[in-house]
């Protein structure tokens, strides 16, 4: 329950980047949530079937019965939904500034990790290198735009923790997970100062901890999944 007479319900999958980004937002809100963990390969459940017809995917948030879907269009509505809550607003309130950020957020997941992922997952050398050489740009305009957006403060959000911060804080795990599993680091004291002391700063919050997946339960979990895709292929 979130408190009066809130019903939140997360229909999620533990090992999702997507569903620890909302359970960043609901944490660092100081929400409280029912955590409903769906089998996404062995059947989805008809409450996620029905909740998300069109996409039939995880993250799914339940407010009062009714559903919202995709996590940075969550992370939104939860920060909109309760605005009074115990936690900080994660948008800021100055129009210019929520746009800007909404910018990036759908950058992070448009450019950075599209690009990082395509880095991890290619099939030909010639792949690799071009989803390598993307992730150098994204990698260069995020670094530029965390300079400009934090004003030299520790967060995205300045202080504390913001939209941008959620929305990137919650592949951290993954990224370190990526590093042992496929030897790419996304962050770097070198190439991106900044965000990679912000990344470690982030890490080290309660609410982050308290989220993002242990590292290398994740790495266990994408070995399992490659094998399984491999047999499959196989058959």
């Amino acid at each position: 329950m979130a408190g009066g007479g809130e019903e939140l319900k997360l229909l999620g999958m533990w090992a999702s980047p997507f569903v620890m980004r909302v359970k960043l937002a609901l944490g660092f809100k100081g929400l409280s949530y029912e955590d409903v963990e769906e089998d996404l390969f062995g059947g989805k459940s008809e409450l996620l079937l029905k909740s998300n017809p069109v996409h039939k995917k995880v993250p799914v948030l339940l407010h009062n019965g009714k559903p919202v879907c995709e996590s940075q269009i969550i992370v939104q509505y939860i920060d909109e939904a309760f605005p009074s809550c115990t936690g900080p607003s994660l948008l800021p309130t100055n129009p210019y500034e929520r746009a800007i950020a909404r910018f990036w957020g759908a950058y992070i997941d448009d450019k950075l990790l599209a690009s990082f992922l395509q880095s991890a997952r290619c099939k030909t050398e010639e792949e690799k290198v071009e989803g390598q050489k993307q992730t150098a740009v994204a990698v260069e305009n995020m670094e530029a735009a965390f300079k400009e957006i934090s004003k030299g403060k520790p967060f995205f959000g300045g202080d504390t923790v913001g939209y941008l911060d959620v929305t990137l804080g919650a592949l951290v795990s993954w990224v370190q997970a990526a590093e042992k599993l496929y030897g790419l680091r996304l962050f770097d004291a070198t190439r991106s100062p900044l965000l990679n002391a912000w990344a470690e700063r982030f890490a080290a919050l309660d609410t982050a901890k308290a989220v993002l997946a242990n590292v290398d339960k994740l790495v266990e979990y994408a070995k399992h999944r490659q094998a399984a895709a491999a047999a499959a292929s196989s058959n």
